[in-house]
């Protein structure tokens, strides 16, 4: 992903309150802006954080050409001023963040942006779209690899990707969020995410026969030798040509590719058929427009089946496209004296949170599993005691009393006055990373249907502060 020529990938009202916030004398007031979401995907429990890496790489490039500055002179908006600011325009925000393939709730402030205003508030349009798109597709993939159920899932989903960045920064999400591979071959040059596949229908009809196609592929490939056995008829021609040519040659790696017709059928069938010809090692792996939904039935109903190619429903997270992650003021410093900023709504969902925060969250110390969150203002301690009261995020009078817990804060410090401190974890890393943060997950939060609400509560000094200025606002309609 090239970051050097993004200065202008914004929406135009970044620039034109940029321009407004430097000819008001305010451009370098300091603020603080929280990126959050309101609702999991899916109905789900919760969502994994991904993106981090790219707001790095924009942030430390982010620069206006010549050529942009002449595009936005030509607009006749912009002041000459403020286009000679353009030309030095550096990021010097502090920034601090959730690190990528952390579990994270609804309201919670992933990323947090403080500095000069015309700075943080420019930035926004693409952390959100950083951060959109990449959480989205790994909390699709994180869905995908439990429903699997410890089979392995290939990320397949490059020719149905919205594009060539979303294609590459899709599969990276999708690595994070479990995946064993993809078949994005970029990626693993780009990211070091291993590159998989096997073969097209193509291969096997350009052949004499289909015999002759899977000797040949089994000749060349003998360390990756998956055969597809559905161009013409699974059962009568694609199976019994597959088990001829391992046979014959014997390959190291021996599997056969289901890309069509009834998976659980099939894949019952053809685990027969492969036993009873000596060919108990080899795999059986299926495709075909597959999803958590059609994966987990297709288990359940006892399909012989020990890996997924998983595309287009995960790559474009097909049943809910959207992560809706939103980026909102919440404090302005003048002089010294921060004045903390809320949105107020008739919407309940949309009313945020005041105050610069920090994010904690609190494990058991016995089972080491999640118990809750809590989010404070960052001048507070970290939650303690032996009876520490939170509430139900749906019901602020339904109380749980929590006790022999740590707090851990779940944010880490990115960029201090625009310089990068944080050391970047290699993509197996983060990947790991994830998969033990979601271990500490109860099950009643991972399960699809109806999965439990997960305390996210707010401190009983925030929850003050957020309270008395609803009370202001109303106070001076």
């Amino acid at each position: 992903m090239n970051t050097q020529e993004y200065a202008l990938l914004t929406d135009f009202y970044e620039l034109t309150m940029a321009n407004g916030y430097f000819e008001s004398g305010v451009a370098e007031d300091i603020a603080s802006f929280d990126l959050f979401f309101r609702r999991v995907p899916d109905k789900g429990g919760f969502a994994i954080m991904a993106g981090l890496e790219q707001v790095i790489d924009y942030l430390e490039n982010l620069a206006f050409s010549e050529d942009d500055i002449a595009f936005l002179r030509g607009k006749g908006e912009f002041s000459d001023a403020f286009l000679r600011y353009l030309r030095h325009f550096r990021f010097s925000c502090d920034m601090w963040s959730v690190p990528e393939g952390t579990p994270v709730f609804p309201g919670e402030p992933i990323i947090t942006v403080r500095g000069p205003l015309i700075q943080a508030q420019f930035i926004e349009t693409m952390l959100l779209l950083l951060i959109n798109h990449q959480s989205l597709v790994a909390t699709k993939a994180n869905r995908i690899v439990r429903a699997a159920a410890g089979r392995g899932v290939m990320e397949f989903g490059t020719r149905r990707a919205h594009g060539s960045a979303s294609a590459e920064l899709g599969a990276r999400a999708a690595y994070i969020g479990g995946c064993v591979g993809t078949a994005c071959s970029v990626c693993e040059k780009d990211y070091g995410i291993p590159a998989l596949g096997t073969m097209a229908h193509s291969w096997v009809q350009v052949f004499s026969s289909e015999y002759e196609a899977f000797k040949t592929y089994a000749e060349l490939y003998p360390d990756n030798c998956t055969l597809l056995v559905d161009t013409y008829s699974t059962l009568k021609s694609g199976i019994p040509n597959a088990i001829r040519v391992f046979k014959e040659l014997d390959p190291p790696s021996k599997a056969i590719r289901i890309d069509s017709g009834d998976i659980t059928y099939l894949t019952k069938r053809a685990r027969v058929m492969l036993d009873e010809a000596g060919l108990t090692d080899c795999k059986i792996v299926v495709s075909n427009s597959l999803d958590e939904w059609l994966i987990r039935d297709v288990i359940l109903q006892g399909a012989k089946i020990d890996s997924f190619g998983v595309g287009e429903r995960l790559i474009t997270a097909a049943s809910e496209p959207v992560f809706g992650g939103v980026y909102k003021l919440a404090a302005v410093e003048t002089d010294g004296v921060l004045t903390p900023k809320m949105k107020i709504s008739e919407n309940v969902e949309k009313i945020t949170n005041p105050g610069f925060k920090c994010v904690y969250r609190l494990f058991d110390k016995t089972s080491g599993r999640v118990m809750a969150d809590v989010i404070t203002l960052d001048h507070e301690p970290a939650p303690t005691g032996d009876d520490y009261v939170i509430f139900d995020p749906a019901f602020t009078w339904k109380r749980k009393k929590l006790s022999n817990f740590t707090a851990v804060n779940l944010r880490k410090i990115i960029f201090d006055g625009g310089r990068c401190v944080y050391e970047r974890p290699a993509i197996d890393e983060i990947r790991s990373y994830c998969a033990g943060q979601v271990s500490t997950l109860w099950d009643e939060l991972t399960r699809f249907e109806n999965p439990q609400s997960y305390y996210v509560d707010l401190s009983d000094e925030l929850w003050r502060l957020r309270t008395e200025l609803i009370e202001q606002y109303n106070s001076e309609l």
